[in-house]
């Protein structure tokens, strides 16, 4: 405080911004400390299991019930419709209503659909008309119950250890994959497809058994308590909680705006590997179908390895999601020149690894940068911008391709994401740096001095 205000009442000093001390813990397993995140990865973990079970499932019962194809990618898209048009409703509840008490709602919904469903393929009374209202009523629940379990279990651990919870979500969210994935074909041979059906009723019930009894740890206690006051304060005042105060909020927070400018840009142009790589290995690699499968395995194992990394960190930024999906557009660049499958194999893990790394990153970024009580909002327009990605993403590579080729589309796409990102950096620091004069007591200007924000 300076000397001329000295006579002034004291102003309440801000909190201080949590920073890492000189001990603290880099690794990937450290919110595992806490008990309320090992149940919640847990809980998790079954709820996983039992959702991709559902999926692989439900695409079988498509093709069993119509034989089209076209019409399992119909369900599928009747799925994630809601995720489009009503995720930021959905993020508004989350932030207008209690965390757990909402979570806990959605996740019995969530069950009471599957076990719906599971009724009807027993009884032989499902039709695609009700398989259709089915997937459209669980894409609109899952808008609410998506924030409230992402939020929920950021809630459980401090600032610091929310990338090493987002990491260990993104490992339990694979194995949970993998497990459901091999279960679907043991259940429905063994039980019958609604036992899938039930199975994953269970594992939402689960889910909702276990979130009363979350505590936050003793750092986290007063970031949630903050939240509760916040928005308890904003209605209390009239003030909106609305969806239009989340989007304006989003518009408007100039990180915000960054981080999806690069998810956008990687999202369109690269990340869709399962399509360009396999067009890649498939034709001018004059590979077949086991060595697509060996390449989606270390795919695989470099995204595990990225979570695990991406634990570590502490206080991810912008910057450093920009940095990273830039360094994965060119190594997309040096995958599509791949003369042969070992050098792609070699390409492709560290390819995984930043991309893995890039999401979690972000992810937290997303989840920690809004006000406590703006979370849910801000996450519900982050649905809805992701679903455009996800469904104009590969009809734009695809389109790439056909023009391009496969090798073509790796390429361009590869320089437009590096491009972009290192274009928007330079154009960023141009408008950041501004030249200030430099004023002496009386009043002269000896020189001019640059001075700018840091990142």
């Amino acid at each position: 405080m300076s000397s001329s205000s000295a006579s002034a009442p004291p102003a309440p000093a801000p909190p201080p911004a949590p920073t890492a001390s000189p001990g603290a813990s880099h690794s990937p397993w450290r919110s595992l400390r806490y008990r309320s995140m090992r149940w919640w990865s847990v809980a998790n973990f079954v709820s996983n299991a039992g959702t991709w079970m559902q999926l692989t499932v439900q695409n079988l019962l498509v093709l069993q019930i119509t034989g089209s194809a076209a019409a399992t990618g119909l369900s599928m898209s009747v799925q994630a419709a809601p995720a489009l048009l009503i995720s930021m409703f959905g993020g508004a509840a989350v932030d207008r209503w209690p965390r757990k008490l909402t979570a806990a709602v959605s996740q019995a919904l969530l069950g009471a659909v599957a076990f719906t469903t599971a009724t009807l393929v027993a009884l032989d009374r499902l039709d695609m008309t009700s398989l259709m209202v089915l997937a459209a009523v669980t894409g609109v629940i899952a808008t609410v119950d998506g924030p409230a379990c992402s939020l929920l279990g950021n809630d459980l651990v401090p600032a610091e250890d929310v990338p090493s919870a987002i990491g260990v979500g993104a490992l339990v969210h694979q194995a949970g994959r993998l497990t459901g994935a091999a279960l679907a074909g043991v259940t429905v041979g063994f039980l019958g497809t609604a036992a899938a059906y039930a199975a994953n009723g269970v594992s939402f019930l689960f889910v909702a058994s276990v979130i009363p009894f979350l505590r936050p740890a003793r750092g986290a206690v007063r970031a949630a308590g903050a939240a509760v006051r916040a928005g308890r304060g904003r209605r209390a005042e009239g003030g909106e909680m609305s969806v239009r105060e989340g989007l304006a909020f989003f518009v408007r927070r100039p990180r915000l705006l960054g981080l999806a400018g690069v998810t956008g840009v990687s999202a369109v142009f690269g990340r869709n590997y399962q399509l360009t790589l396999a067009v890649l290995v498939t034709g001018p690699l004059a590979g077949g179908a086991g060595s697509f499968g060996t390449v989606s395995t270390v795919l695989a194992v470099g995204g595990i390895v990225g979570a695990v990394l991406g634990g570590r960190l502490r206080r991810p930024s912008v910057r450093l999601v920009g940095m990273l999906a830039a360094a994965g557009g060119l190594l997309q660049v040096v995958a599509g020149l791949s003369p042969s499958m070992a050098v792609l194999l070699v390409v492709v893990l560290p390819m995984a690894v930043v991309e893995s790394v890039s999401d979690t990153a972000g992810t937290a970024v997303l989840q920690t940068d809004p006000p406590a009580h703006m979370r849910g909002r801000v996450l519900g327009v982050w649905g809805s911008i992701g679903t455009v990605w996800s469904l104009g993403g590969p009809p734009a590579l695809g389109l790439l391709m056909e023009l391009a080729g496969a090798r073509g589309a790796l390429v361009v796409g590869g320089l437009i994401i590096a491009g972009a990102i290192g274009s928007g950096y330079l154009l960023r620091e141009r408008r950041t740096t501004t030249p200030v004069p430099v004023r002496t007591a009386d009043g002269d200007v000896p020189e001019r001095a640059a001075l700018s924000t840091a990142a």
